[in-house]
């Protein structure tokens, strides 16, 4: 009997290729069916005209469905995903840009600061209507979720509907690999565990050999000072050499939740999303992405051998998860999830990126004891504002939108806080129904 899997969401470019090319590598033991959905029936036939090449170039034997309508496709799902982002790249851009003009600059604004909140905005009530259909038509689905802003979006699923939404992010992954690169390290030679809210995410424990290499860190750390090029920011070799953390996300999302790297030039001379991790750059990459698959997917041309290739992302643990699933097998994977006492001195209802096991009755969270209690405030600092932005995105009540930003210290002048907060209501309406 086929698997279902229903991608909500399936004009996410790389996530929906990775997907179909793991499906198409790694399960060959069981039958998938796999069901793209997406509001917008443009991107919908881009990703289904190339999923169908791909599997057609492979002779795999996977169905395809697709609508634009997902009610009509969760019928009998085994997993529901979903990578959507309301209102795309364009509304993306007014998270960032509306915050540049009251001297806030963020080169990502998908998680917190002015730029996270907003997005929440419309991002939640789409979420927690994904997830009420989910207990409507196949409330047996395992439910994850890749969007973001990831912890607030997971607890307002859980609060507002009650279904066991499970958060999945690769900054885990990502910040092991390249702490072990920095190191010059083999990363299967290396074992670390995090803890943190998503994209603020503390690597304490990193080991090589089965030893704790914090002094070799510290040492490459001072020996590397100088580097302009190193892959580890300034902001994270500062934790790294005095609290022995790493963020695992580095500077570019960690320096969004540090209210003073913020502010122009203050980015080791430098302006975040300017001349620091470029935003504009990365929506222009969004969008040659779109096109150069907008381009294959509609050529009459076989795909590139090459397009095969292995492709790194959001997506690489997924099918893993859901084979240790279907096997209890047992491996540990980085989710986010209620807390439930696994981290003592946060909230047991506030979501955490911590390490769980996925087993065949769902996730298990190890209790972390040893968690370092200096970061405690930063972490507790961040759960009180998401759950203002929940409050706020649930019952679109604008003074609490404004008070989690005011609550981050992004702002301390109230008048200016309340206007920025009607500029980005009045640019994103067509996306705030609860608004």
């Amino acid at each position: 009997m086929r698997k279902k899997i229903v991608l909500i969401g399936a004009g996410s470019v790389v996530f929906t290729r990775g997907l179909v090319m793991d499906l198409i590598q790694q399960m060959k033991e069981q039958k998938w069916h796999i069901a793209l959905v997406d509001t917008d029936p443009q991107a919908l036939e881009v990703m289904q005209r190339l999923c169908e090449k791909m599997i057609a170039a492979k002779k795999s034997d996977i169905e395809i469905s697709y609508s634009t309508d997902r009610t009509q496709v969760l019928d009998n799902a085994n997993y529901v995903v979903c990578t959507i982002g309301v209102g795309g790249r364009r509304a993306w851009e007014q998270d960032v840009f509306i915050p540049r003009k009251y001297g806030i600059y963020q080169p990502v604004g998908d998680s917190v600061g002015p730029g996270g909140i907003s997005r929440a905005m419309r991002m939640i009530p789409a979420v927690t209507g994904i997830a009420r259909d989910i207990k409507k038509y196949c409330p047996d689905a395992q439910f994850f979720n890749y969007s973001n802003p990831m912890s607030t979006i997971c607890r307002a699923v859980r609060k507002d509907t009650g279904v066991p939404v499970i958060g999945l992010c690769h900054g885990v992954k990502n910040g092991h690999r390249r702490l072990s690169e920095f190191m010059g390290l083999d990363y299967r030679q290396t074992s670390s565990i995090a803890v943190g809210v998503n994209h603020m995410v503390f690597m304490y424990d990193f080991r090589h050999d089965g030893k704790d290499a914090w002094e070799l860190v510290q040492e490459q750390v001072e020996q590397t000072k100088n580097d302009q090029n190193s892959k580890i920011g300034p902001l994270s070799r500062e934790l790294i050499m005095t609290h022995q953390v790493y963020p695992v996300s580095d500077d570019r999302h960690y320096s969004e939740f540090t209210v003073d790297a913020m502010l122009e030039n203050n980015y080791s001379g430098k302006t975040l999303g300017i001349d620091a991790y470029s935003f504009e750059k990365t929506i222009e990459h969004g969008d040659e992405s779109y096109a150069e698959t907008k381009k294959l997917a509609f050529s009459t041309e076989p795909l590139p051998e090459n397009f095969f290739n292995r492709v790194e992302g959001e997506h690489e643990q997924l099918m893993e998860i859901i084979d240790s699933i279907e096997h209890d097998h047992k491996r540990l994977y980085a989710v986010n999830m209620p807390n439930n006492g696994a981290v003592p001195g946060l909230p047991n209802e506030a979501i955490i990126e911590l390490p769980a096991v996925a087993a065949g009755s769902g996730f298990k969270a190890l209790r972390i004891l040893d968690f370092p209690e200096g970061m405690l405030d930063a972490l507790n600092k961040h759960i009180k504002i998401g759950e203002m932005t929940v409050e706020a995105a649930l019952k679109g009540d604008k003074q609490l939108f404004i008070e989690a930003i005011l609550a981050g210290g992004y702002m301390t002048d109230s008048a200016a806080a309340s206007r920025m907060v009607d500029e980005l209501i009045s640019a994103q309406r067509a996306h705030l129904p609860q608004f």
